[in-house]
């Protein structure tokens, strides 16, 4: 997830992500960051000034990372339903996968941390961007309904947060069969009435 940046700025977006997880955002503080990541107060303040900043660079980070996973294969094919299926099978392979950036994004996302260039440059690099486009072009073509592309985006990427959430609590298990009946009720749940169609299993 932080390949891109070197050994120590890796310890300390790795070990801040850690403990935001176990801790809320109060209780963070740039010494247990560096206490827990074997890094020197001094050297984290070489990298990043400000435990704010650490927290902005972690957000962009998982987005980018995020983005790069979601969107595997979504140019391979030009058909509407594939590249719809690929990208939220991917989300939630990936949500399961790396459960802890998961969890950063939903508690943080909407965090006044979270500065406004970041959010922008995030959701540029992210996948919620193509997304966007393709359900754009699927209502210019009278596949899905006439509504707001980004709100329709967001309406399913919220059904699938509430499945994942529920696994990782544990009140379910969110097999595959189950992802899958969700990404074709998806499907179905903005499909014009000429473009439904039925389970194709």
């Amino acid at each position: 997830m932080f390949e891109g940046y070197n050994k120590v700025q890796q310890a300390v977006l790795e070990t801040t992500l850690g403990i935001l997880i176990e801790k809320d955002l109060q209780a963070t503080s740039m010494a247990l960051i560096a206490k827990q990541s074997g890094v020197s107060t001094g050297n984290i303040y070489h990298y990043f000034g400000s435990k704010e900043a650490i927290i902005n660079e972690l957000y962009k980070a998982i987005v980018r990372f995020n983005g790069e996973f979601v969107l595997k294969g979504f140019y391979d094919t030009n058909d509407f339903r594939q590249r719809f299926e690929r990208v939220w099978d991917n989300y939630v392979r990936l949500s399961l996968e790396y459960s802890q950036g998961f969890r950063f994004l939903e508690q943080y996302s909407f965090s006044p941390y979270i500065y406004p260039e970041s959010k922008e440059e995030a959701y540029a690099g992210g996948w919620c961007g193509p997304m966007n486009k393709l359900y754009a072009e699927a209502i210019d073509r009278g596949l899905f309904v006439k509504e707001n592309p980004a709100a329709l985006v967001q309406m399913h990427t919220g059904s699938f947060v509430y499945l994942i959430k529920g696994h990782l609590q544990g009140r379910f298990q969110l097999t595959e069969e189950m992802a899958w009946t969700a990404i074709r009720a998806c499907w179905n749940s903005i499909c014009s009435e000429k473009t439904a169609t039925p389970d194709p299993s």
